[in-house]
């Protein structure tokens, strides 16, 4: 059996009604298993993590993606986390039985429908991307503020903004919170830790106030947590803290995470504060 995960972000943070109708358009599709979704106040974002055989589960992020468009005016969005449209990202991780060559064939397929039949600019990044420079993710978001043509549907953009689908390996969506209001002391921290400003290898960040909690947070993608797991950058982030006199508050996960990416103790020895058994993603990919 093939198994692929789909883990697509969308402009939408803690609406009830809107997280309902997109959990609604992916579990519409039989066969495909939706397993995580949460939204965040702040980032005014969700994150939605499902799996199932590839064509059943690009179907269903097509229709998630319809429906987004449907409910989501992105000329309208406010949010901290940066984003280009109603569904930001659709990146799909082969998980079994699955190559990356036939997930970039599925996403470059997803992308044409997209454009073609919801008239939405599609980027094609990481593995799937067409152009080296769209590679990186975040390279690829900031293209987008340029007139640029993209891979598939209009060039202009609509009320759905524009999304950008990607073939990734697992990823650990890892955040942590300071005892602080300065987000400057976020930001800064944030710049020592990434790797495109000479810091640890594997690790997008940025620095975001979080204005629910009056609290402060540096939020990271780790793309290879065997190389530079979530304890090695929470032991640098409370450093770097302390020499900005502050401390760390805690930590959470965004989505899932491999057991083997944590430390045995995670409530403890990096303060996680969203940690249950649903938070692994081993169950789903033996």
């Amino acid at each position: 059996m093939q198994i692929i995960e789909c883990v697509p972000n969308f402009s939408v943070g803690k609406c009830r009604r809107r997280l309902n109708i997109l959990k609604k358009s992916i579990e519409s599709i039989n066969g495909v298993k939706l397993i995580s979704f949460e939204g965040d106040k702040d980032h005014k974002r969700s994150v939605f993590t499902f799996i199932g055989e590839p064509k059943k589960v690009i179907e269903a992020a097509f229709q998630a993606t319809k429906a987004a468009a449907e409910i989501i005016d992105i000329t309208k969005h406010k949010g901290v986390h940066p984003r280009i449209g109603a569904t930001d990202v659709i990146p799909l991780i082969p998980i079994k039985g699955v190559t990356f060559k036939e997930c970039i064939k599925l996403a470059n397929k997803l992308g044409k429908r997209i454009g073609t039949e919801l008239k939405i600019p599609v980027y094609m990044y990481e593995k799937a991307a067409k152009f080296p420079k769209r590679k990186n993710l975040a390279n690829t978001r900031k293209a987008t503020s340029q007139p640029t043509t993209p891979d598939y549907g209009p060039k202009i953009p609509g009320t759905a903004g524009s999304t950008m689908i990607g073939v990734r390996n697992i990823l650990v969506a890892f955040n942590v919170n300071l005892k602080s209001t300065d987000i400057e002391i976020a930001k800064t921290i944030a710049k020592e830790i990434r790797e495109s400003s000479g810091g640890l290898k594997h690790v997008k960040a940025l620095g975001f106030y979080l204005k629910s909690r009056k609290i402060t947070q540096v939020s990271m993608n780790l793309t290879n947590y065997k190389t530079t797991p979530p304890l090695k950058v929470y032991k640098l982030i409370e450093k770097l803290a302390k020499n900005h006199k502050t401390n760390v508050l805690e930590s959470e996960l965004i989505g899932l995470a491999p057991l083997d990416s944590l430390p045995k103790d995670p409530k403890k020895s990096i303060k996680l504060v969203n940690f249950t058994p649903q938070k692994i993603l081993n169950p789903y990919i033996k």
